[in-house]
């Protein structure tokens, strides 16, 4: 199906048109027509099926832009989530005038969340525990909320947010349209559908078109040699991007480490990072100036790389979900991707839970000599200490750099802006020339500081 099959608002229509949206993915095709109708909708689908823009249509749809209260209400399990829907809503909007999203997690001070909330937004995304506490304080109305959605039910519910879930329930009409996406339906999502919907459109998406590519091999390396196995398979491979998954932030920061020392572009992230650093670490690994990016299972949802190559799994998940969660960041959309995992005898129990939940035998694999050189970052992210708030556009910032500074434009790589920076990637041979000429030159008309952001 095409998305102008559907019977959408101009402005809506204008805002796929722009973003180049022609095709409905399989689970876009399946529950649009329902969404868009105002019915319920329980849906089972991949990472990467193209979830986010059917919830995003069905949220801007039922939203009266003229009308200033919190019409909309989305849950995810993790900041990074979050930020990533919230990017899709406003991307989608971007035709529709006066159009308010705001994003709402833990981790970040109160002060600039709470001055936002005096202008009421039309849509929040957040994550349970902080709209929990903006509720407490009496300072998040939701008593007109119209539609709700549960984004990554299943991983909310693993993170223990379940009785918070049913507070925020309990604070919006009963009479709205609830929406629920998941990328498993085990028996707890269903009961929780069973109360909060009403008669809803089942979808589940397991066609050959979504369903992960994932070819998966386990190695066995005992603890004291993982390390240097995990250094042979990433020369072995020489992926453009990987993810290597640890358990805990203390293993995360002595793998980053090593590999540091060993000459790969690293990044890590976990638990003890602040909102910026958090960011700016998923800033870095998606416009491709790191090549492997260490992180603790806070990162194993939300982390939105469309073509990342490799996921490695430096010590096995605690349980099967959890794995399938990690091995899902590759091969999205149907595309290929791989998954590799270090596997030592303390871990034998983790791995006959895999085994079990497995529709295939487990493929093991022999571990390769090391040989070669870490493949370089092809390029380097400049922060601009100007964003949003600044009136500074993408499109300004690409007119500085392939004008006054002269760069042509596939030096240029992507752009993400924020309320108060403004971060690009910049083709490794021309970082300097970039730097010297947005230093030298304007931006709009105006002087901003420019750094690099070193690995």
């Amino acid at each position: 199906m095409l998305f102008s099959e559907l019977n959408l608002p101009a402005a809506l229509a204008q805002g796929l048109q722009d973003v180049e949206y022609i095709d409905m993915t399989l689970v876009q095709a399946a529950s649009l027509p329902t969404i868009l109708g105002g019915g319920d909708v329980i849906a089972q689908a991949h990472t990467g099926s193209g979830k986010t823009a059917a919830f995003a249509l069905g949220l801007l749809a039922a939203v009266e832009a003229s009308v200033s209260t919190v019409q909309g209400l989305v849950l995810c399990p993790t900041r990074e989530l979050a930020d990533q829907v919230s990017r899709e809503i406003r991307r989608l909007a971007r035709a529709i005038p006066n159009i308010k999203v705001l994003t709402l997690c833990g981790g970040v001070s109160l002060r600039p969340q709470l001055a936002s909330l005096k202008h009421l937004p039309h849509i929040v995304v957040g994550t349970p525990g902080r709209i929990q506490e903006l509720m407490e304080k009496q300072v998040l109305p939701l008593a007109t909320v119209k539609v709700l959605v549960l984004d990554e039910a299943d991983r909310m519910l693993d993170m223990g947010f379940a009785d918070t879930i049913e507070l925020v329930v309990n604070a919006v009409p009963g009479e709205r349209q609830t929406l629920l996406f998941s990328a498993t339906i085990p028996a707890e999502i269903r009961a929780i559908s069973r109360r909060l919907q009403r008669e809803p459109l089942d979808v589940s998406i397991e066609d050959a078109e979504t369903r992960p590519q994932i070819d998966q091999l386990f190695f066995k390396a005992e603890a004291e040699h993982k390390l240097a196995a995990l250094r042979a398979l990433l020369l072995h491979h020489k992926p453009e991007s990987a993810v290597v998954f640890c358990n805990t932030r203390h293993e995360v920061r002595s793998v980053e480490a090593y590999l540091a020392q060993n000459d790969f572009a690293v990044l890590a992230l976990h638990g003890e990072l602040d909102q910026r650093e958090r960011e700016e670490m998923l800033v870095r690994f998606a416009n491709r100036s790191c090549t492997v990016l260490v992180a603790s299972d806070v990162a194993a949802r939300g982390l939105d790389i469309a073509d990342l190559a490799l996921v490695v799994n430096y010590e096995l998940a605690g349980d099967a979900d959890t794995h399938l969660h990690r091995v899902g960041r590759t091969g999205r959309a149907g595309r290929s991707g791989l998954a590799l995992s270090l596997c030592s005898s303390r871990e034998s129990g983790r791995l006959r839970a895999i085994g079990d939940a497995s529709e295939t035998p487990l493929q093991w694999g022999t571990l390769p000599a090391a040989v070669g050189q870490p493949l370089p970052a092809p390029f380097v992210t400049l922060v601009v200490d100007a964003g949003r708030q600044d009136k500074l556009r993408p499109g300004d910032l690409l007119g500085a750099l392939t004008g006054g500074a002269g760069l042509a434009s596939s030096a240029v790589g992507k752009i993400d802006t924020f309320a108060t920076r403004t971060y690009v990637a910049i083709a490794r041979d021309a970082v300097a020339q970039a730097r010297s000429g947005l230093r030298a030159g304007k931006i709009k008309g105006r002087n901003f500081r420019v750094r690099e952001l070193a690995i």
